[in-house]
């Protein structure tokens, strides 16, 4: 077993279910710890701060030898040519925390036919550990980085994003690459969404007492409807290569017994969104389905609430760090790197609107958040090896 892949194990041992998603979850605190410890003895600086109650993110620091201490995003009034500009800083990024399993065993690294089986392992343990063990080989070489190299890791990216959300105002480095799973492809842009909750109100009352019930779950059937031909009209707009808009019914809840008229019904919907879209536009898209719901029945009587949005991501592929990335990644993989979009929303997308760009890429990998969730090997030590070469060039 590769130094590596036994980093990868011993990460994916290691149990960081978002404990938003399943109550009584561990958390990330012990990973955070963990890398602060491998990346203290590899001689960078680390910090570690509580972002959300006993969920720290760790941001460790190997310093450039051109920057001053206090290391920042330059001001760029006039951009300097390359021998006068201050040296840049670079971040390797990736979130701590993955979604909830169905056993222990989960947390079982296996190894087979030259995968990595087992939660995290691909969402997104393994994009870190490349990280780690690019900054250890640059550490390893003796060669000094001109600018600032971070390594972080971030909490609670399956919810909220509070991590990335609360980076910018602690670390502003003048780029990053978000180390998810991209099949060692260059991702510069990538789709965005938006959680909605429509809760609709009736009158509780017998069900037997149609003069005075009121049905809130049937009210809600415009807004279904709505949903279904705004789903249908985004299949037939003009779309992203990587993808299309589109709007689905989540959950729904309401009523609790048989013999009685609900009160309440709450509708949980998603709006996937592409280049040209937004969260604004997803909410008045929303909001013309309630107006639409009151015009059909004028008894329908309900709110709209923006449960979480994130707009979608557009990086230029003549921006430094994507142009470093790609032809680090050309050199590693023996063939000219490919830049394309994803469809999933990532944690890149709050450092981008934080005025950090960020590309994505990781490792090859598969079945995020299923039991079978897995990640090619020889993928994540290309991976480490296309992160240092682009790191030696845009911090040089």
């Amino acid at each position: 077993m590769s130094a590596l892949t036994a980093l990868l194990a011993a990460m994916v041992e290691i149990d960081t279910t978002n404990p938003s998603l399943q109550p009584g979850a561990p958390g990330e605190a012990a990973l955070a710890h963990f890398l602060a410890r491998r990346l203290g003895d590899a001689g960078l600086e680390v910090e570690l701060w509580e972002v959300l109650p006993g969920r720290p993110n760790v941001v460790a620091r190997l310093r450039g030898a051109g920057r001053a201490a206090d290391s920042g995003r330059p001001e760029e009034a006039e951009r300097p040519s390359r021998d006068e500009r201050p040296p840049r800083s670079l971040m390797l990024c990736g979130h701590l925390d993955v979604v909830a399993a169905l056993s222990p065993e989960a947390f079982v690294p296996r190894v087979e036919d030259g995968r990595m089986y087992g939660r995290g392992a691909a969402d997104m343990k393994a994009g870190l550990a490349a990280a780690v063990a690019a900054v250890e080989a640059l550490v390893a070489s003796g060669r000094r980085l001109a600018g600032d190299l971070y390594v972080a890791g971030l909490v609670d990216e399956e919810w909220k994003s509070a991590g990335a959300a609360a980076l910018p105002a602690r670390c502003r480095p003048d780029a990053a690459v978000m180390v998810e799973c991209t099949g060692l492809d260059v991702v510069t842009e990538h789709g965005g969404f938006a959680w909605f909750d429509v809760e609709s109100l009736g009158v509780e009352a017998a069900g037997d007492d149609a003069e005075h019930g009121v049905d809130g779950i049937s009210l809600l059937a415009p807004v279904l409807d709505g949903i279904r031909r705004l789903d249908a009209e985004l299949a037939a707009r003009p779309h992203a290569a990587y993808g299309r808009g589109s709007i689905h019914s989540s959950t729904i809840v309401g009523g609790d017994q048989y013999p009685v008229y609900p009160a309440r019904c709450v509708l949980g919907v998603e709006r996937c969104l592409t280049a040209g879209e937004s969260v604004a536009g997803a909410e008045a898209e929303m909001r013309a389905l309630l107006d639409a719901a009151l015009a059909a029945d004028g008894r329908f009587s309900g709110g709209l609430t923006t449960v979480v949005g994130r707009d979608p991501v557009q990086l230029d592929a003549a921006e430094p760090v994507v142009a470093a990335l790609a032809r680090a990644a050309t050199h590693a993989l023996g063939r000219p790197a490919i830049l394309r979009g994803d469809m999933g929303w990532m944690d890149s997308g709050l450092l981008v609107e934080a005025g950090i760009p960020c590309a994505v890429f990781g490792p090859s990998g598969h079945g995020e958040h299923t039991a079978g969730e897995w990640v090619d090997l020889a993928s994540v030590e290309v991976c480490a090896q296309a992160l240092e070469a682009a790191a030696r060039e845009f911090c040089a």
